[in-house]
């Protein structure tokens, strides 16, 4: 069953507000620009910072589908304003192609300051470059 008939069933079954809050207010999409497709099972881990012990607490893990996307990276009560960190394990997927990279790992910090906003964070990746910005 595709997603996309998946998201229209799950439309009829629960209510707007329900599936908002369901709704990860932090997205992340990777690309890899190298070859024009998706990044598909890129692990990835993200990250908040204790602002009282400067240590990076670890809030999820997991890999990215085959639309280069993680579904459900946080949930709307764990999100607070605060430094998030989204690292990408970049090495370990070009090797899973059987290339090289320049970028063992890649770590985007960001700053959270509207707990009430939706912060989009894509990755373009190739083996020797990357770019992010904040989309929408």
């Amino acid at each position: 069953m595709s997603s996309n008939r998946l998201e229209r069933l799950k439309s009829h079954i629960l209510p707007k507000n329900k599936i908002r809050a369901m709704a990860s207010p932090v997205t992340t999409h990777v690309l890899n620009t190298a070859n024009g497709v998706p990044g598909a099972k890129i692990a990835l881990s993200l990250h908040r910072l204790d602002p009282s012990t400067e240590t990076w607490l670890l809030i999820n893990t997991g890999l990215t589908n085959a639309d280069g996307r993680f579904p459900g990276l946080i949930s709307q009560q764990q999100f607070l304003c605060g430094v998030y960190k989204l690292r990408f394990e970049t090495a370990q997927y070009w090797e899973s192609m059987g290339e090289t990279s320049f970028y063992p790992y890649t770590e985007i910090v960001f700053t959270v300051s509207d707990a009430d906003q939706k912060y989009h964070i894509p990755l373009l990746l190739s083996r020797f470059s990357y770019s992010t910005y904040r989309g929408s």
